[in-house]
């Protein structure tokens, strides 16, 4: 069935069967469609193939965007509602949004690796073959730039100046240039210069970094070489594709980055979305103080 009618027989259900209110019912529909939208312009499943990552890759998504903690838990309740109709009308055979919790108190920090965790993932990918030279381009180019998955993937090759040493990023109209560290210079290069062109299916192909098929990389592939590398590199913490945004930005921060530097290589429109990053950093600081001081 066609994504809109999905939502068009849900939007029958909330007023026929759930007898929801007028304001319930805008909401509701506005968000699944909002979902749907996030959907088809990152390269995601049908609204009938969603999984529980896609979800929660999607709660990540909204949260870097900026949007409150209220905002989110509103939006995660309306997808369950969608997919509570999905499964009764045997759209689909599982709730994927059954297990998440509304998390309707101050949101959470982000979970962020330690240098030492990041040196273990990145160096996982080996440059033995095609895939492992672009996965460690990946990784390298993620946690060099802090850039959004959805950035990630939807970079083109031109957008890469090697000789500079920076990326090109375009979103929401804006462009913005990051510097990336010698590492991921190399990696990147030596994926570009070594196996895309082996890898694309089509010369005219745009995209920087591409699937098996030869065509422009998804995020839920992404997802999974993420999770593939958490489980080789043995890290005992629940790794998202955002977990190395979080962690540039936050190594920044301890390393004596300004928070207005940050908000510009991040994207950030409000510093507020920043700011989140020094919580992390003073956390951090307060957990090593009572592990480590003898008086704690």
């Amino acid at each position: 069935m066609p994504e809109n009618n999905y939502i068009d027989e849900f939007s029958r259900y909330l007023k026929e069967e759930r007898h929801v209110s007028s304001n319930t019912f805008l909401s509701y529909v506005r968000d699944v469609n909002q979902f749907a939208e996030y959907l088809a312009k990152h390269g995601g499943p049908g609204l009938d193939e969603v999984d529980q990552s896609t979800v929660k890759d999607y709660m990540d998504w909204l949260r870097d965007e900026g949007r409150s903690a209220a905002t989110v838990a509103r939006c995660l309740a309306s997808i369950k509602c969608f997919y509570v109709f999905m499964e009764e009308q045997g759209a689909v055979e599982k709730n994927p949004v059954h297990d998440i919790p509304i998390e309707r108190s101050v949101k959470k920090l982000p979970q962020i690796l330690t240098s030492e965790e990041v040196e273990l993932l990145l160096d996982q990918p080996k440059c033995t073959d095609m895939k492992g030279y672009r996965d460690r381009a990946m990784l390298e180019l993620l946690y060099a730039t802090g850039i959004r998955v959805s950035e990630l993937i939807s970079m083109n090759i031109d957008d890469v100046k090697l000789s500079a040493g920076i990326v090109k990023c375009s979103t929401h109209g804006k462009e913005r240039y990051i510097p990336m560290y010698s590492a991921a210079i190399r990696a990147v290069s030596d994926y570009i210069n070594l196996v895309r062109g082996q890898m694309i299916a089509s010369p005219t192909e745009e995209a920087l970094f591409v699937n098996v098929n030869g065509e422009r990389m998804t995020r839920q592939g992404f997802w999974k070489v993420v999770k593939h590398y958490q489980e080789t590199a043995k890290i005992d913490k629940d790794i998202t594709p955002h977990t190395l945004r979080h962690s540039f930005a936050a190594h920044l921060l301890e390393n004596g980055a300004d928070l207005r530097s940050i908000q510009e290589m991040l994207g950030h429109a409000d510093i507020s979305s920043t700011q989140v990053y020094a919580q992390v950093v003073k956390k951090q600081l307060k957990d090593v103080y009572n592990k480590a001081h003898p008086r704690a």
